[in-house]
């Protein structure tokens, strides 16, 4: 199971490590909630306690990235990035394994 931040989300996180000043054990867990018509639900949190039973954690670009080993399945070869541009700024979350949407509602 491969989360990967690209370079641009990592330093992103870094600056923001310390702007806020935050401990040298932080690093960011990424969560996974719900379905249905829109698709996974995906949440980036900061965090401090990790638990080797039931947390996987990634390294990209000098950055740690954690989740639940529960949610491997849904979020292998996801791509965290971070864009900014004309149209805002902030995280996204590229999973090549969920389209979002469903057929019935014309999601597709």
């Amino acid at each position: 199971m491969a989360v990967i931040l690209t370079e641009q989300a990592a330093n992103e996180i870094r600056q923001i490590f310390e702007s806020q000043k935050l401990d040298d054990g932080t690093f960011v867990r990424v969560g996974v909630a719900g379905g249905g018509c829109a698709g996974l639900q995906y949440s980036l949190s900061f965090d401090t306690a990790f638990d080797p039973a039931v947390d996987a954690v990634f390294d990209h670009h000098g950055v740690k990235v954690a989740t639940r080993k529960k949610f491997a399945l849904h979020l292998d070869g996801t791509t965290i990035d971070f864009k900014n541009g004309p149209m805002g700024r902030g995280f996204t979350i590229d999973n090549p394994n969920y389209v979002s949407g469903c057929p019935g509602c014309g999601g597709h």
